[in-house]
């Protein structure tokens, strides 16, 4: 009996920590990353990491991929790397150029090299004859408010804690439950 107590302990507890490891540091809010720009082909976007987001004055490496060659800065390539430093308050703002031809979806990885924090931006670009596909970036000419979609979850972290751990609990009570059962009838 003791072991299938202990079993269903070590079980609600890595139900538990489960959440905890999906939730490590290392990658920056959704709160501390704006886009906003014209992230249509030709168009220009600009990504901004908020104050705090990367370490001060630390050297951030900036990723973008896609579908045809971006620019950052003059570098223009299918997948662009290239160095930052943050700002002061350790805030960093991105410039992406897409170009004539693009479409489809395009990612940008930025990484400090100190703190190892991540912080990421998606775009979907329309190709250029499809105008009204795709959002029109800030200037919403094509009913869009210029934000990214929303792929996350509305459940907070805490929920997830609160349901894993009735679930434990209700386990642990149905294990002690049985033990009596079987105590009375003996």
């Amino acid at each position: 009996m003791k072991k299938i107590i202990a079993a269903v302990v070590l079980a609600g507890a890595a139900l538990l920590a489960t959440p905890a490891a999906a939730n490590a540091a290392g990658y920056a809010p959704d709160s501390s990353v704006a886009v906003s720009g014209n992230y249509s082909a030709g168009g220009v976007a600009n990504v901004s990491f908020t104050d705090g987001a990367f370490q001060n004055n630390e050297t951030v490496n900036v990723q973008v991929t896609g579908a045809g060659a971006v620019t950052l800065g003059a570098l223009p390539t299918t997948t662009v790397s290239k160095a930052y430093t943050a700002s002061p308050t350790g805030a960093l703002v991105v410039k992406v150029t897409f170009p004539q031809g693009a479409s489809g979806t395009y990612n940008l990885t930025a990484t400090g090299a100190t703190s190892g924090v991540t912080g990421l931006a998606s775009f979907t670009v329309a190709p250029a004859d499809a105008a009204g596909v795709a959002g029109n970036g800030a200037t919403g000419a094509n009913g869009t408010n210029g934000s990214l979609a929303f792929t996350g979850s509305t459940v907070s972290t805490l929920a997830l804690w609160v349901a894993g751990g009735a679930v434990v609990l209700g386990g642990g009570l149905l294990v002690v439950r049985g033990s009596v059962r079987r105590r009375e009838t003996v």
